[in-house]
């Protein structure tokens, strides 16, 4: 019979499930107390935020909501990152840490319902941010107008040399 100290992190772990776009699992072994504040101030600058469970817990909380076992990854000391909205965000400040910071692992995570790997995190780290995206569609949609603009602009414009040539041979004739 687990204590209810268990219960209270198990339900506190389906909620951080539920509510979060994606979860990556990194292993901190190595990280001073500033380099984890560090680490957590930037995923919290990220819409992100990370949490330390037991991996049992994690394990049976993956069960009841009906998620993918990650039980290859829940071996040793974990941390776990609860990606908000944007979930490339996120996977880059792990991922900008982890470049930085030898001691921080990325074992991998869940993305939409299914186990992805390090180097799927990584991958999904390289994508450009929302924003960027936006931007960058906005710019695209930006540029046909900009062209379908001048094409529709040039046919009176055209028509109007045309007749301005006419005119100007039938007083040169």
């Amino acid at each position: 019979m687990p204590n209810a100290q268990n219960q209270e992190m198990l339900t506190n772990i389906k909620a951080d499930l539920e509510g979060a776009s994606a979860v990556w699992v990194v292993d901190y072994r190595g990280l001073t107390v500033k380099e984890i504040q560090a680490l957590r101030r930037s995923i919290r600058e990220a819409d992100a935020q990370m949490k330390v469970y037991k991996n049992t817990l994690v394990h049976l909380a993956l069960e009841q909501c009906d998620m993918p076992s990650i039980d290859d990854l829940l071996a040793g000391p974990n941390a776990f990152v609860f990606s908000g909205s944007d979930v490339a965000a996120s996977a880059k400040a792990v991922k900008n840490f982890a470049k930085d910071n030898e001691n921080l692992e990325i074992k991998g995570g869940i993305m939409d319902g299914a186990v992805v790997c390090a180097a799927e995190v990584e991958a999904i780290a390289s994508l450009p941010s929302r924003e960027e995206l936006i931007a960058s569609i906005a710019g695209a949609i930006s540029g046909v107008a900009r062209g379908l603009a001048t094409a529709i602009n040039g046919v009176p414009r055209g028509l109007a040399q045309v007749t301005k040539a006419v005119a100007d041979q039938k007083e040169a004739a």
